[in-house]
C-alpha cells in the first residue's frame, strides 16, 4: 500500500468517525435545551457505542465477504442518513436513532478499513506501520468532529441574524455533519482492494467464537481488554480524583488532554520505531508503565504531577492499539481477519459499557485512590499473559 492510498483512507475515516464525534455533541447539547433530564442525556450517549456491541460480528462477517467499498458504502449511508434525520426531525427519539446509525456505521467503518489495510500490508513491519499511521485517525476525528460542530452551533444562524446554539444553528450542525460521510466516499471509491481469500473448499462452516479457542488469540484479547479499561479508568476516574484533589473543571480537562495528545503523539512516532521494537516488547512496556503510573497517580497532589503522569500514560497506552492490530492480522487466518476484529471490537466496547459502572462502584467501598491501585494490579498480573505472545514466524 502506497502513502497516498494510506492517507486517503486515513482522512476518510476521519470525515465518517468525526460525524459521528460531532452529533454525539450537539444531540445532548439539543436535549438538555428541550428540557431533557441529564438521566435521559447519558442514555443517548450510551446508544452511540451500544450499536457497535451488537453490530461487529455482523459487520465483521460482512467485511470478509465483500471487502472494502460495500461495507463503507452502507456505513457513508446510515452516517449520513443518521444526520439527516435529525436535521428533518430535531426531537429525542430521531436523536436516539441518529445515536445508533452513526455508532454503528463508525464500528462498521473501523473494522472494513483495519481489515483492508492489515491484508494490503506485506510484512509485520509493515503492519505496524499502516496501524500506527491509521490509529491517528479517531483522535482527528474526535478534535473535528466537536470542534465543528461547536463552531456551527454558536455561529450557524448569524448570516441571517439568529442566535447561538438556536434550533437553526443545530440544523446547520446537522447538514454538514450529514455531507461529511459523503467526503469519506469519495475518498475510497478510487481505492483498490486486494484480492478476497475465499474459505478453503469443503471447510465447514465457522464461527466467530471459535476463535476464541486459539490460546494465541484469547491472550492477545485478554491483553488488548487490560489496556482498554485502563484507558477507560482513566477517563472515569482522574475527574473525581481531581475533585478531590480541588482541581478547576479546565485543570482537570487539561489533563485528560495532555493525555489524549500523548496518545495521539506517540502513534505518528510509532512508524519510525516498528523496525526496531517487537509487538510483545512495545506492549509488555506499556503495561510495566502503566502499572506504575496508576501506582503513583493517587498519592500526587500537585496538578503539574498528575498532568506529567497522564502524558506518560498516554504515551503508554496509545502505542498499543497498533502493535494488539499487527499482532491480531499474523494470527488469525486470513479469511476471518473481519470476524476477529468484529470479536475483538465487540469485547471493547461492551467493556466501556460496563466498566464505569464497575469502577462506580468500586470506589464508592474502597476510595478513588483505591481504584488505581486495584486496576494497577491487575494491570501487572498481566504481564505474564503480555509475554507469552508470539506472533508466528514471517
Amino acid at each position: 500500500m502506497n502513502g497516498a492510498e494510506l492517507l486517503r483512507l486515513i482522512l476518510a475515516q476521519v470525515c465518517l468517525h468525526a460525524t459521528m464525534a460531532g452529533v454525539r455533541l450537539a444531540t445532548p447539547l439539543l436535549a438538555l435545551q428541550q428540557g431533557y433530564s441529564p438521566a435521559a442525556v447519558g442514555v443517548l450517549i450510551a446508544l452511540f457505542a451500544l450499536t457497535q456491541v451488537f453490530l461487529a460480528l455482523p459487520a465483521g462477517r460482512f467485511a470478509d465477504r465483500h471487502g472494502l467499498k460495500r461495507p463503507l458504502a452502507l456505513s457513508v449511508v446510515a452516517a449520513t442518513l443518521g444526520a439527516a434525520l435529525v436535521l428533518a426531525f430535531p426531537v429525542f427519539p430521531a436523536m436516539c436513532v441518529a445515536a445508533l446509525l452513526t455508532g454503528g456505521a463508525t464500528g462498521a467503518t473501523v473494522i472494513a478499513l483495519q481489515r483492508h489495510v492489515g491484508r494490503a500490508a506485506g510484512n509485520p513491519t509493515q503492519l505496524k506501520r499502516v496501524f500506527s499511521w491509521l490509529a491517528i485517525a479517531p483522535a482527528g476525528a474526535n478534535f473535528l468532529g466537536p470542534f465543528v460542530a461547536g463552531l456551527l452551533i454558536d455561529h450557524g444562524s448569524r448570516l441571517w441574524g439568529g442566535a447561538p446554539a438556536d434550533l437553526p444553528s443545530f440544523r446547520v450542525c446537522f447538514a454538514v455533519m450529514a455531507l461529511l460521510p459523503l467526503v469519506c466516499w469519495l475518498l475510497v471509491r478510487q481505492v483498490k482492494e486486494p484480492a478476497r481469500t475465499p474459505p478453503a473448499a469443503g471447510a465447514a462452516p465457522t464461527r466467530a467464537w471459535d476463535l476464541l479457542r486459539e490460546p494465541m488469540f484469547r491472550r492477545l484479547l485478554f491483553v488488548n481488554w487490560l489496556q482498554s479499561s485502563s484507558w477507560d479508568v482513566h477517563a472515569f476516574v482522574l475527574p473525581v480524583l481531581g475533585h478531590e484533589r480541588g482541581l478547576s473543571a479546565s485543570v482537570i480537562g487539561s489533563i485528560l488532554g495532555a493525555f489524549a495528545i500523548a496518545a495521539a503523539v506517540v502513534r505518528v512516532l510509532l512508524p519510525v520505531l516498528a523496525a526496531r521494537a517487537s509487538e510483545r516488547s512495545v506492549i509488555l512496556t506499556s503495561t510495566i508503565v502503566t502499572a506504575l503510573v496508576f501506582s503513583v497517580y493517587p498519592l500526587l497532589e500537585s496538578p503539574w504531577l498528575m498532568g506529567l503522569c497522564s502524558v506518560v500514560l498516554g504515551f503508554a497506552l496509545g502505542a498499543v492499539q497498533p502493535m494488539v492490530m499487527s499482532m491480531l492480522h499474523q494470527i488469525t487466518p486470513h479469511a476471518r481477519h473481519g470476524e476477529a476484529l468484529g470479536l475483538r471490537l465487540m469485547t471493547i466496547n461492551a467493556s466501556s459499557v460496563a466498566m464505569p459502572m464497575l469502577f462506580g462502584s468500586l470506589g464508592a467501598l474502597i476510595g478513588i485512590g483505591g481504584v488505581f491501585w486495584v486496576v494497577g494490579a491487575v494491570v501487572a498480573s498481566g504481564a505474564r499473559a503480555v509475554w507469552g505472545l508470539r506472533a508466528p514466524p514471517s
